[in-house]
């Protein structure tokens, strides 16, 4: 079969296992709409979890960013993992054991306070809606690359598979989802992985692949990797930071915290029987979650390392000059792969120099040499912008893998950001319907006018997001890292004071929250656009780019959520303290059941 017939075959049948369990697992209550019902098995739920969590983000860009940063690209890795970990360990088992299956609910009753609910409430909404534009632009990439229809028809389409499995399935249509959905994606991920690893390496695990020897070498696949990317004027792939050390610790502090304040995975804990069992489904979700994680640096070597091989044939194997005048690729004997990404718009080629040779190299570097080899040669700047959005889907077309396999990652894509869309949309569903309507607004309301309230806010959402997918504001540029900010800076904190310190009071929470979002966002917009007009000047109003110790927008939350600690740590001290029944039930929440209560005589 050809590539297109295998691609519509295995999306299409992937589409139609969603909707069918959709159908299946439709929800009729509101426990089921909300947490599934409360009885999923551990192992499944890590599964659902796992899809959850692991969102276009970490399928499609984190082995691009992995590619195209090298070393640097290690900050994702470690940030999403240790959050994960921070989230299993210190909030997930916390919040099961207080019974209250949404963040702003938690918020409200553990700081006594609807108005304290109503402001987790917008900044949920705020994370959420920031973390979906990711996620429908991913389902736009996909669909525009792999099934030849513009990236808009692409989120159309996965906004009414999106609709058929929530709005009617709610948390139970869901999560059932996610488990298939798991199974598409990882398998999608580390099938290519494996047969680009045989390929380069001759090892069959990727995670080993990536520390062997290239084939028919005594030279290691990282040494060559580094010997070329230098000579091409990149820093090193295996030791160059994103930005200053200060920059790079932040940067990954902001994602750890990000993700243990993230709404649509801390709702995942709730939808199993008992705080055990959250505790099980999250180590089993580590485990699903680290499947991918440990292959994608290897994805993120090779990917660069075919990539290098195609715009400079023979380069990587054979180590000859990078620079010479047949080391470069004719633009006209270009592969079909660059063809079709071409008219994706995510790669391009701009011949400056018109000898019709794609010249791909760091002209921006301060490498005196490599400017001076490429001045020799002719070259007239770099000529090729490849999107690193592209490089795990066009990985498997890179190395020429079987179109069944091409096809399986086209779909392995889509499961992944249509997985992560779904979470946040029950996350942002339940805000409106269970904490707004029901919790502010209308504390009688039925079970039956709940339920609606939440299906029409889920539809409501999905509307909105797609949106925003079609129509990204000028900000969307690195909008899950800025997601992770939010969340960092505005619910981390929240909770955490929420659950470890029985002190803290409503004013406290309130003013914390509304202080590490404001700054957060002002930090954010102010590199993104917001300006003042001095004369005929456009002037930044915080004096230019990074210009807070050179920490960049996106690692920014790290720095909002220690002013949320510092700020409500300083009302909380001149403010009235919890009542007693609160600060009992926070004690309570962290005493294991089953244990004797310790006092002085004891």
């Amino acid at each position: 079969m050809e590539l297109q017939t295998w691609i519509y075959l295995v999306v299409g049948l992937s589409f139609a296992l969603y909707i069918g369990i959709a159908i299946w697992a439709r929800a009729g209550s509101t426990s089921e709409f909300y947490v599934a019902g409360g009885g999923v098995h551990p192992v499944m739920n890590g599964m659902a979890t796992a899809a959850d969590w692991m969102s276009a983000a970490s399928f499609i860009s984190m082995a691009g960013l992995i590619s195209n940063m090298g070393y640097g690209g290690s900050l994702f890795l470690m940030g999403w993992t240790g959050g994960y970990v921070l989230l299993a360990m210190l909030l997930a088992p916390y919040l099961r054991k207080f019974g209250k299956f949404t963040v702003p609910q938690f918020i409200g009753d553990r700081y006594y306070s609807k108005l304290a609910a109503t402001v987790a409430v917008i900044c949920l909404l705020i994370a959420s809606i920031t973390y979906i534009i990711g996620q429908m632009t991913g389902v736009g990439v996909a669909f525009a690359r792999f099934l030849g229809v513009s990236s808009d028809v692409g989120i159309y389409v996965g906004m009414g598979i999106v609709f058929m499995y929530a709005v009617f399935g709610g948390m139970k249509g869901i999560t059932y989802t996610q488990v298939a959905q798991y199974v598409v994606l990882i398998f999608a991920y580390t099938i290519p992985a494996i047969f680009i690893s045989l390929q380069l390496t001759g090892n069959p695990l990727p995670q080993l692949g990536l520390g062997s020897n290239i084939v028919g070498s005594d030279i290691s696949l990282l040494q060559k990797l580094d010997q070329i990317v230098v000579e091409l004027g990149f820093g090193q792939y295996t030791t160059t930071a994103a930005g200053s050390t200060l920059n790079m610790f932040v940067y990954t502090l902001s994602l750890m915290i990000g993700t243990a304040g993230l709404p649509h995975v801390i709702m995942r804990f709730f939808t199993v029987p008992t705080v055990k069992d959250a505790r099980t489904s999250a180590g089993w979700a580590l485990v699903f979650i680290a499947i991918l994680y440990t292959t994608a640096p290897a994805v993120g070597a090779m990917a660069k390392t075919n990539l290098l091989r195609t715009i400079t044939p023979g380069v990587v194997m054979s180590g000859s000059d990078v620079f010479a005048k047949d080391a470069a690729l004719e633009y006209d004997k270009r592969p079909d792969w660059m063809k079709r990404w071409e008219k994706t718009g995510l790669l391009k080629f701009e011949d400056k120099n018109g000898d019709g040779r794609i010249q791909y190299y760091n002209d921006k570097t301060k490498n005196a040499d490599t400017l001076a080899k490429a001045d020799a040669a002719g070259w007239k700047g770099n000529e090729l912008t490849v999107n690193a959005d592209i490089i795990v889907l066009a990985n498997p077309e890179i190395a020429l893998l079987p179109s069944w396999v091409i096809a399986l990652v086209a779909a392995g894509g889509l499961a992944a950001a249509l997985s992560t869309a779904a979470g946040l949309l029950m996350a942002i569903s339940a805000a409106i319907s269970h904490d707004l309507v029901k919790g502010v607004f209308n504390p009688n309301i039925s079970e039956k006018g709940e339920l609606m309230a939440g299906k029409v806010a889920m539809a409501f959402a999905i509307v909105v997001s797609g949106y925003l997918g079609l129509n990204p504001p000028g900000f969307a540029a690195g909008t899950v890292a800025l997601a992770f900010g939010i969340a960092a800076s505005s619910l981390f904190p929240a909770i955490m004071m929420g659950i470890f310190s029985k002190k803290m009071n409503k004013e406290g929470a309130v003013a914390g929250m509304l202080a590490g979002l404001l700054v957060t966002l002002f930090y954010v917009f102010a590199h993104k656009g917001l300006f003042f007009i001095k004369g005929t000047e456009y002037l930044s109003v915080i004096g230019g780019p990074n210009s807070f110790f050179g920490i960049t927008p996106e690692a920014f939350g790290a720095v909002g959520a220690g002013v949320n600690f510092i700020v409500a740590f300083v009302v909380d001290k001149f403010t009235k303290a919890p009542p007693e029944h609160i600060q009992h039930m926070v004690e309570a929440v962290r005493t294991p059941r089953g244990s004797k209560a310790v006092d002085g005589a004891h």
